[in-house]
Protein backbone atom coordinates (compact mmCIF):
# COMPACT_ATOMS: atom_id res chain seq x y z
CA UNK A 1 0.00 0.00 0.00
CA UNK A 2 1.35 3.41 -0.97
CA UNK A 3 1.63 5.72 2.02
CA UNK A 4 1.02 9.43 1.81
CA UNK A 5 3.99 11.75 2.04
CA UNK A 6 3.76 15.02 3.99
CA UNK A 7 5.28 17.91 2.07
CA UNK A 8 5.20 21.70 2.23
CA UNK A 9 4.91 23.62 -1.00
CA UNK A 10 5.93 27.25 -1.24
CA UNK A 11 3.66 29.17 -3.59
CA UNK A 12 3.89 32.96 -3.69
CA UNK A 13 5.83 33.08 -0.41
CA UNK A 14 3.20 31.06 1.44
CA UNK A 15 3.64 27.48 2.57
CA UNK A 16 0.97 24.86 2.00
CA UNK A 17 1.16 21.53 3.84
CA UNK A 18 -0.03 18.64 1.69
CA UNK A 19 -0.30 14.88 1.97
CA UNK A 20 0.47 13.37 -1.42
CA UNK A 21 1.36 10.07 -3.00
CA UNK A 22 5.11 9.65 -3.42
CA UNK A 23 4.73 9.43 -7.18
CA UNK A 24 3.02 12.88 -7.22
CA UNK A 25 5.62 14.75 -5.18
CA UNK A 26 8.00 15.64 -8.01
CA UNK A 27 5.18 16.82 -10.28
CA UNK A 28 3.72 19.02 -7.53
CA UNK A 29 7.10 20.55 -6.72
CA UNK A 30 7.70 21.29 -10.40
CA UNK A 31 4.24 22.84 -10.66
CA UNK A 32 4.90 25.05 -7.62
CA UNK A 33 8.24 26.13 -9.11
CA UNK A 34 6.55 26.94 -12.42
CA UNK A 35 3.92 29.03 -10.63
CA UNK A 36 6.57 30.87 -8.61
CA UNK A 37 8.65 31.53 -11.73
CA UNK A 38 5.63 33.03 -13.51
CA UNK A 39 4.75 35.14 -10.48
CA UNK A 40 8.32 36.44 -10.41
CA UNK A 41 8.07 37.39 -14.10
CA UNK A 42 4.93 39.40 -13.40
CA UNK A 43 6.50 41.02 -10.29
CA UNK A 44 9.47 42.17 -12.34
CA UNK A 45 7.29 43.50 -15.14
CA UNK A 46 4.54 45.14 -13.05
CA UNK A 47 6.13 46.43 -9.84
CA UNK A 48 3.10 48.38 -8.63
CA UNK A 49 0.68 45.42 -8.50
CA UNK A 50 -0.29 43.28 -5.51
CA UNK A 51 0.36 39.57 -5.02
CA UNK A 52 -3.33 38.80 -5.63
CA UNK A 53 -3.04 40.35 -9.09
CA UNK A 54 -0.04 38.19 -9.93
CA UNK A 55 -1.83 35.05 -8.76
CA UNK A 56 -4.87 35.95 -10.85
CA UNK A 57 -2.75 36.52 -13.97
CA UNK A 58 -0.82 33.28 -13.49
CA UNK A 59 -4.10 31.39 -12.95
CA UNK A 60 -5.50 32.89 -16.13
CA UNK A 61 -2.35 31.98 -18.04
CA UNK A 62 -2.43 28.36 -16.88
CA UNK A 63 -6.17 28.00 -17.44
CA UNK A 64 -5.75 29.29 -20.99
CA UNK A 65 -2.92 26.82 -21.64
CA UNK A 66 -5.03 24.01 -20.20
CA UNK A 67 -7.92 24.84 -22.52
CA UNK A 68 -5.57 25.02 -25.52
CA UNK A 69 -4.23 21.56 -24.68
CA UNK A 70 -7.75 20.22 -24.19
CA UNK A 71 -8.74 21.52 -27.63
CA UNK A 72 -5.69 19.90 -29.22
CA UNK A 73 -6.63 16.59 -27.62
CA UNK A 74 -10.21 16.75 -28.91
CA UNK A 75 -10.28 13.95 -31.45
CA UNK A 76 -13.80 14.51 -32.78
CA UNK A 77 -12.74 16.70 -35.74
CA UNK A 78 -10.15 14.09 -36.72
CA UNK A 79 -12.67 11.27 -36.42
CA UNK A 80 -15.12 13.26 -38.55
CA UNK A 81 -12.47 13.82 -41.25
CA UNK A 82 -11.54 10.14 -41.25
CA UNK A 83 -15.20 9.19 -41.52
CA UNK A 84 -15.66 11.57 -44.46
CA UNK A 85 -12.56 10.18 -46.18
CA UNK A 86 -13.80 6.66 -45.60
CA UNK A 87 -17.16 7.52 -47.18
CA UNK A 88 -15.43 9.10 -50.17
CA UNK A 89 -13.25 6.01 -50.60
CA UNK A 90 -16.27 3.72 -50.42
CA UNK A 91 -18.07 5.85 -53.04
CA UNK A 92 -15.01 5.81 -55.27
CA UNK A 93 -14.58 2.05 -54.97
CA UNK A 94 -18.27 1.45 -55.77
CA UNK A 95 -17.98 3.66 -58.86
CA UNK A 96 -14.99 1.70 -60.15
CA UNK A 97 -16.69 -1.70 -59.87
Amino acid sequence: MDEKLSIRLNIADRYYPLKVDRNEEERLRKAAKLINDRILQYKQKYTSKEAQDFMAMVSLQFATKYLECEEKLDESPIIEKISNLNSELEDFLQDTE
